[in-house]
């Protein structure tokens, strides 16, 4: 709901009540994540999107419905369904929306949500679904480090939701958790859409480079906080690189020993120097990161990789080294470059192989077993 927050907040403000249409779970090749919204506000005005165009007509009734009537409904689409070609849902994506009114009434935690996001600070809605009554449904626990807000209508439900939801912010995860009757773990009649809105995942690149330009502008596309980090200050400025939101001086292995990071970070080493990239990787295989990336020729790669033995580092930690970085796609210019390491971003977070989508059968869009694999991007943030 992230992309849709502004317009949701100043409907809210101004005391209207919107329909909100939230995608809250996908199979096969759903064409949106968990977390999509489309509004229906005022005047039948329409914004965001739950579909990239399949369902919106749909939805958008469901919507304006549940806007005027303040009845929530949780709708499947699937082409299974009769009615799956006069909706458009001819992709082979199966996708459960949850429809609801929201005003200053029913959501009165939304501002303080809304300026949560704003100022990065982790935050978490989670939201009845299914498995209660209708007096019940669309009720909501806000979630914070500090506390929670909002009740679910059952004490018990709300602290086994309140653990769980704790662990999901941390994680970045949005989706379905089911529930017993009274908050029962073993259960599954109740349940409960959790959307996480936890601060962009990190992008940190080393080597004030053209190739670092370029990287920077598709990992700031892509929704990460970028940092560009070199220990050379004529190189390391803010005008070379606007994309940025922060340019550091500094050695590489330096900042990275120093700074935050966590499971969702992802390191990019451009310097292809070993008196820089050696020490830095060092540190970087070492640490719980979700993608650690270097630039080098297969030459270079292979003395790297031998110096980095000599220090000590296991076959596993090398084995996490995405090295020459990037996907074969050819690339030549910093910017096709740069495309090639964001396909390979994409591909580690989504199980994808990079091969040509003509070439491989089955399902376009992979499953991702989240207990394994942490989230690369913003924080399975829900859009």
């Amino acid at each position: 709901m992230r992309d849709v927050m502004t317009e949701l907040e100043a409907w809210w403000r101004a005391g209207e009540t919107v329909g909100v249409g939230t995608v809250v779970g996908t199979w096969k090749s759903a064409p949106r994540q968990p977390g999509a919204s489309m509004l229906v506000g005022p005047h039948g005005v329409a914004v965001g999107s739950v579909s990239g165009g399949c369902v919106e007509g749909a939805v958008y009734e469901l919507a304006q419905a549940s806007r005027e009537d303040g009845a929530p409904v949780l709708q499947r689409y699937g082409v299974s369904d009769d009615d799956a070609f006069v909706v458009g849902l001819t992709c082979g994506g199966i996708i459960d929306i949850f429809v609801e009114p929201v005003s200053r009434d029913n959501f009165p935690e939304l501002g303080a949500v809304a300026q949560d996001i704003r100022d990065g600070r982790p935050v978490a809605v989670a939201t009845l679904i299914s498995g209660v009554g209708p007096e019940r449904l669309g009720r909501r626990l806000v979630v914070r480090a500090e506390g929670t807000s909002g009740a679910l209508g059952s004490a018990r439900l709300d602290d086994a939701v309140r653990d769980d939801v704790e662990g999901m912010l941390l994680q970045g995860r949005t989706g379905i958790v089911h529930y017993g009757p009274d908050g029962e773990r073993r259960g599954d009649d109740i349940a409960v859409f959790v959307a996480s809105y936890a601060p962009r995942p990190r992008m940190i690149v080393f080597g004030a480079i053209d190739f670092a330009a370029a990287v920077a502008r598709v990992g700031a596309f892509l929704g990460y906080r970028v940092t560009v980090c070199d220990a050379r200050p004529t190189f390391a400025t803010a005008k070379r690189f606007p994309d940025a939101d922060e340019v550091i001086v500094e050695w590489p292995h330096r900042y990275l020993r120093d700074t935050d990071v966590d499971p969702r970070t992802v390191v990019c080493v451009l310097t292809h120097d070993p008196k820089f990239d050696v020490p830095l990787l060092e540190i970087a295989l070492r640490l719980p990161l979700a993608y650690v990336g270097a630039m080098g020729s297969r030459r270079t790669n292979a003395d790297r990789l031998e110096k980095l033995r000599e220090l000590g580092l296991s076959e596993d930690e090398l084995g996490r080294l995405h090295a020459p970085i990037g996907l074969d796609v050819g690339a030549r210019t910093p910017e096709e470059t740069a495309v090639s390491v964001a396909a390979e971003l994409i591909a580690a977070r989504w199980n994808g192989s990079g091969s040509p989508l003509r070439t491989v059968d089955g399902p376009i869009h992979h499953e991702v077993d989240h207990d394994r694999r942490p989230d690369l991007t913003s924080g399975g943030d829900p859009s």
